[in-house]
């Protein structure tokens, strides 16, 4: 069975239409940071999704740069020291 078919059984209130998608898109976009600086250069919706994949690639790249960072600082820091409590009560 086609995706066009199945698409077609869905009741209309399921639907998204256009005017939604383009919505849609624009508050994406609004949400990534290169997209903030260039808002007036309206982008398809294509790269606008192709961004938000990089964006969240680099995210989480940097999360664990973050992470491992956080690890090398416990190793090196005593778990009864001021620092430490700080850091506990960051993570909590």
């Amino acid at each position: 069975m086609s995706s066009r078919r199945s698409r077609s059984r869905r009741p209309s209130s399921s639907r998204i239409t256009d005017d939604q998608i383009i919505d849609l898109v624009s508050k994406l976009q609004a949400l990534l940071p290169e997209a903030r600086r260039r808002s007036t250069d309206r982008g398809s919706a294509a790269k606008v999704l192709q961004d938000t994949c990089n964006y969240i690639r680099s995210l989480h790249q940097e999360m664990d740069g973050l992470s491992e960072r956080l690890a090398e600082l416990l190793a090196t820091t005593d778990t009864t020291s001021d620092q430490a409590a700080i850091i506990r009560s960051l993570l909590m």
